[in-house]
């Protein structure tokens, strides 16, 4: 909620768009002054001096700020009261269309379901525009689409549950389908399973309901699955007397569903050879002439990892200090040292190497970082012997670096 507020402080304080109203400034710095970051107080002081001043220059500033807010602290209200009209000014925003999509479900009601109905169709063709982008980065590919078919997924369950408001079963079990197809997910199966069952199709239901109960997502709680076991076993009997062959079904569900999400997973792997992978030393990095460093050749070494940028002033500082200690290890077969980007244009590589003279080799970190939670630069990172991270160097330390770095390698060695 700090972060956040935060955030909005720094919307309000700046300049205005229009010619100021004193009296409304002045109001506008006592809300800013009496009530600060992480006071609940803000949001309702912000409110009142809206409700002063309806004409304040602000206004749009604190209903976007306000709009933001709602959507990332789950406050329904606020968010229908705002982002409405921060969509109808500024154009479409993805986030906040699928918020409102939601927001207005859980309202409740035709005249909501069919407003949902809206941003959820806008959300799905503001996707689709994005869909006909690329990332810069192509080992991004994979991040890249799985971040757009979670999105797209969830516009069309939106949609499907919008329309099965509505009473159009047969389109919301259609649009639940769609969703499944892009992303095969235990919520998308369990919403076809239900609008199949309310169409009555009870037996097209168990295979879908089935699927949704084996699936196994982070974002389906053991509730909602404890409710789809007893509603697929209640539909179940009534078909056929008992449970009797329930256990087949639900076998061949997770078989089928396996396999589903396994090829999935290969797909994704051709796009981005790392995406999925837990262990650094299963990594594949890509040079910068495309040749492919395969990081699973240095295990039973300690490897010393490098991240940097290009923009990054205290990388360019620290690199001599690295290049000392790479010195002391040169003859060394046990010690390896890699020097890993991570700008997001790889073009501003080769011309930056070319103007600093750095002649290691450079490999791109291809989602290394995040599996090693590097969230900061520069970054040195002491692998040991099995892949376990030894040692994590963050900052620039002139004065101990050399020194620092030295130990943690000493140390990985012996282990």
């Amino acid at each position: 909620m700090v972060r956040l507020l935060i955030v909005l402080v720094a919307v309000l304080s700046l300049p205005a768009q229009q010619p100021t109203d004193e009296a409304a400034e002045r109001d506008l710095q006592r809300v800013l002054d009496e009530a600060g970051p992480g006071s609940p107080e803000f949001v309702r002081a912000a409110e009142k001096h809206l409700e002063r001043f309806p004409d304040s220059p602000r206004r749009q500033e604190l209903e976007r700020a306000l709009a933001r807010l709602a959507l990332e602290t789950g406050d329904e209200a606020r968010l229908l009261r705002y982002g409405e009209r921060v969509l109808e000014r500024d154009g479409d925003n993805g986030a906040l269309l699928e918020g409102l999509a939601r927001a207005l479900l859980r309202q409740g009601g035709r005249e909501a379901a069919e407003r949902a109905r809206s941003y959820a169709l806008r959300y799905e063709e503001g996707l689709r525009q994005l869909e006909k982008e690329k990332p810069r980065k192509p080992v991004m590919a994979a991040r890249w689409r799985q971040q757009l078919d979670e999105s797209l997924a969830a516009a069309y369950l939106l949609q499907a549950q919008a329309e099965g408001a509505l009473g159009r079963f047969a389109e919301a079990a259609a649009l639940a389908r769609r969703s499944w197809e892009v992303l095969p997910q235990a919520e998308a199966a369990r919403e076809v399973g239900t609008w199949l069952l309310r169409s009555g199709q009870p037996e097209a239901a168990l295979a879908w309901l089935a699927s949704a109960f084996v699936i196994a997502d982070e974002g389906f709680a053991e509730t909602e699955r404890a409710a789809v076991r007893e509603l697929l076993g209640e539909t179940y009997r009534k078909l056929h007397g008992s449970e009797n062959g329930l256990g087949d079904m639900v076998l061949a569900a997770y078989d089928r569903t396996r396999a589903l999400l396994e090829e999935r997973s290969r797909r994704l792997r051709e796009l981005d050879p790392n995406a999925g992978l837990s262990d650094p030393l299963e990594f594949t990095l890509s040079g910068l002439r495309g040749e492919r460093l395969r990081l699973a050749a240095f295990r039973g070494k300690v490897v010393v990892l490098d991240f940097w940028a290009t923009w990054c002033t205290p990388c360019r500082a620290q690199h001599p200090l690295l290049e000392e200690t790479q010195r002391r290890y040169r003859d060394n077969p046990d010690v390896v040292f890699l020097s890993i980007n991570t700008d997001e244009d790889p073009a501003l590589v080769p011309p930056f190497l070319e103007e600093t003279g750095w002649k290691q080799p450079v490999y791109f970190e291809d989602g290394l970082s995040r599996l090693l939670r590097v969230t900061s630069i520069p970054a040195t990172i002491v692998l040991d012997r099995a892949g376990r991270v030894y040692g994590h160097l963050v900052g620039f330390q002139p004065n101990r670096f050399v020194d620092r770095l030295t130990e943690r390698i000493e140390e990985a060695l012996q282990r």
